[in-house]
């Protein structure tokens, strides 16, 4: 036998464990060519009365009983396959073909139940892959198959069946443990949602959660939710899932992406949300460093960025691409982007209108301002004169005299990819 062997990455890939032995390995089984001559025979010489989805039921069973399978595959081959699971929107499992839905079935029941390994009925290492990351992205709750361990495929030759094998993480009592730590930050959430808040606001207060709650950073853990809930520190792949495992048990749907970053060699993960009939991005991960530091010592300097909740789509899609493996839907929607919604987005850059607007702000007790613009070109014209040519200390004066200050010291910090100016005073 032939094995090989990877470990997982932020996404883990299936690891193959090529076999060039045949059934001769396996226990022996009793086998009767003329009982299966019968089979078939009575198949074909039913009427066509069944469903298709009994016809193929029978066709498969059939097709285990021919090939000489293990008892245990035939079983596989005779079960039902769900088609959806109360309280998991599942929405790769909708994309896969109706022998890999099985496959996902058969993953799901076998992780789960934390075997250290069990039979697939499908061996075609594409459509294991498509499976077994289709689950993986459709259940951020099983956090113990997710984090750099291996696994292994076992094929055999002329089979259409193999042995998985995954790699765990953590022991029960850990499992246990990390699971309370999900339920106790789930009725943290509960308790911060008003009872008449929206799908909007309960994606918000989730987000802002996750941040508030989590120190971007890596780790043994930083893969999965166990990082978040656990032990308050994770990557972007944690953040994603635990916001994903947090709006499913609010019934908000939401999809774990996997991708890349422009400019960079490493992998990224965000979530897309459903907020009403549309779809929106939505991703947490390490606050700027302008909002870090000496910049955010003061309580009145803390604040959440939400630029990456509900962004304008284009904006978003210059920086962050999905993988290819599986599809996400269209997000194409601009209301409900944090500035739309405070009135802090602007066409174009105009200085009394960013006066004015700096001023509506800290007349409200605001510490930290910011705003965004709807063109590179805006953007950079009010970089140029706030920034570069010192114009902001206009706004600054305004502060100074708010608050009766002979001084004051400030900050200030962009975000390029979103066009947005921030003034921290």
């Amino acid at each position: 036998m032939k094995i090989r062997a990877v470990s997982h990455g932020r996404l883990p890939f299936l690891t193959i464990a090529a076999s060039d032995i045949g059934h001769d390995i396996m226990k022996k089984r009793n086998f009767c060519p003329m009982a299966a001559a019968v089979l078939t025979a009575a198949v074909i010489l039913q009427p066509f009365s069944a469903s298709a989805g009994a016809l193929g039921q029978i066709r498969s069973i059939a097709k285990s009983i021919i090939s000489g399978e293990p008892k245990e595959v035939e079983e596989l081959r005779q079960m039902e396959v769900a088609q959806s699971e109360e309280g998991h929107q599942e929405y790769y499992f909708k994309q896969l073909t109706e022998e890999e839905q099985r496959v996902y079935r058969e993953l799901l029941k076998g992780i789960r139940a934390r075997e250290k390994e069990f039979y697939l009925t499908i061996s075609d290492d594409d459509s294991i892959d498509r499976s077994y990351h289709a689950v993986l992205k459709d259940h951020p709750e099983i956090f113990w198959v997710h984090n750099r361990e291996k696994i292994y495929k076992t094929t055999y030759s002329d089979s259409d069946y193999c042995v998985f094998t995954p790699g765990y993480t953590y022991t029960d009592s850990e499992i246990d443990e990390i699971q309370t730590a999900m339920e106790q930050s789930f009725q943290e959430v509960r308790a911060l949602i008003p009872e008449d808040a929206g799908d909007y606001e309960k994606v918000r207060i989730v987000y802002t959660y996750v941040i508030d709650h989590t120190q971007y950073q890596t780790g043994e853990d930083d893969q999965s939710i166990a990082g978040v809930f656990w032990k308050k520190s994770a990557v972007c792949a944690g953040y994603a899932g635990a916001v994903q495992y947090l709006l499913e048990r609010l019934d908000i749907p939401c999809i774990y992406v996997d991708g890349s970053t422009k400019g960079s060699t490493e992998g990224h993960a965000w979530d897309i949300v459903k907020i009403g009939q549309e779809y929106y991005y939505a991703t947490n991960g390490d606050q700027p460093d302008f909002l870090n530091g000496d910049a955010a010592q003061l309580e009145e300097h803390k604040t959440i960025i939400y630029d990456y909740l509900c962004p304008f789509p284009e904006e978003y899609e210059k920086t962050y691409t999905p993988s290819e493996e599986l599809t996400v839907p269209a997000c194409t929607a601009k209301n409900l982007d944090f500035y739309v919604l405070n009135q802090g987005y602007f066409e174009d850059y105009s200085w009394q209108d960013i006066y004015d607007y700096c001023k509506m702000r800290m007349d409200n007790g605001a510490a930290v301002v910011r705003f965004k613009f709807g063109s590179q070109e805006a953007f950079s014209e009010a970089c140029r004169e706030l920034l570069d040519d010192g114009v902001v200390q206009n706004v600054a004066q305004y502060y100074m005299k708010l608050h009766g200050l002979g001084q004051v010291e400030y900050h200030y910090g962009v975000m390029d990819n979103f066009y947005t100016i921030y003034f921290i005073f």
